[in-house]
């Protein structure tokens, strides 16, 4: 049971001492891709400190043909915005490598290119980036190390697709950016054709451990394992802590 009323307001209590804890009069700068998850930390945020203390970036590359999506949610909320096109900084360092990117390089560079851009806004502008990325997306690897990964703080990272639905509906978006189906950007496939399983699948499994399908089981098992690293630490040798082996 998903208490949709408890968990939001609880949530917003949490960005409300972070806050207090990690930069009193800071501001909360989200990456605007008009999709769910940004909408939805966008809205807790400005619930927790006031459409004034929140700085949405759009951050198209070249055409984005959804655009639109993100622009309703900035002028919904009321809040400052920006919208910085990063073609010519994707561009640039693809044409000055010297060699052909693979496909998944060329996947994740806009990804870090606009982290990197968000915190160009933040440190500017006297922000804390919000790290947009739920559970369910977590859960298989389904976010770019060092670009959407990213973030000071995370409201939504614990709470899976169809819980951070609900927690939007809760603060009154519109339901289009709520049930917006995120896409890659690139084939114009959703996240759940790339998956091969749905969210509702997925969060289904990740809460109660029930599958239908077992080759559905097996795969959204592999992708966790396989992205585990993702979640952690960077690993770092420390001199201090061997042990002497007598």
């Amino acid at each position: 049971m998903f208490d949709v009323e408890k968990i939001t307001k609880e949530c917003v209590e949490w960005v409300r001492d972070f806050f207090e804890n990690n930069g009193r009069d800071c501001n909360a700068v989200v990456g605007i891709s008009g999709g769910k998850d940004s909408s939805v930390a966008a809205a807790v945020c400005v619930e927790a400190l006031g459409r004034d203390r929140v700085i949405g970036v759009l951050m198209p590359c070249g055409e984005q043909h959804d655009i639109d999506m993100a622009r309703l949610l900035v002028n919904h909320l009321g809040i400052e915005n920006y919208t910085v096109n990063i073609k010519d900084a994707v561009d640039g360092i693809t044409n000055s490598i010297p060699f052909e990117l693979s496909r998944q390089s060329t996947i994740n560079l806009p990804a870090r290119i606009r982290m990197s851009t968000l915190y160009a806004v933040s440190q500017s502008r006297n922000g804390r980036v919000v790290n947009t990325c739920n559970l369910s997306e977590d859960w298989v690897g389904y976010a770019t190390r060092y670009g959407d990964a990213a973030g000071d703080f995370s409201p939504l990272s614990h709470l899976t697709v169809q819980e951070v639905k609900a927690v939007g509906r809760y603060l009154g978006l519109p339901e289009i950016l709520v049930e917006k189906p995120p896409i890659d950007g690139l084939s114009g496939k959703t996240d759940e054709d790339n998956l091969g399983f749905t969210y509702a699948e997925l969060d289904r499994y990740i809460r109660t451990g029930e599958i239908d399908d077992p080759e559905k089981k097996q795969k959204i098992d592999k992708l966790h394992k396989q992205n585990l690293f993702k979640l952690q630490l960077m690993p770092s040798f420390n001199p201090n802590l061997k042990t002497a082996i007598e």
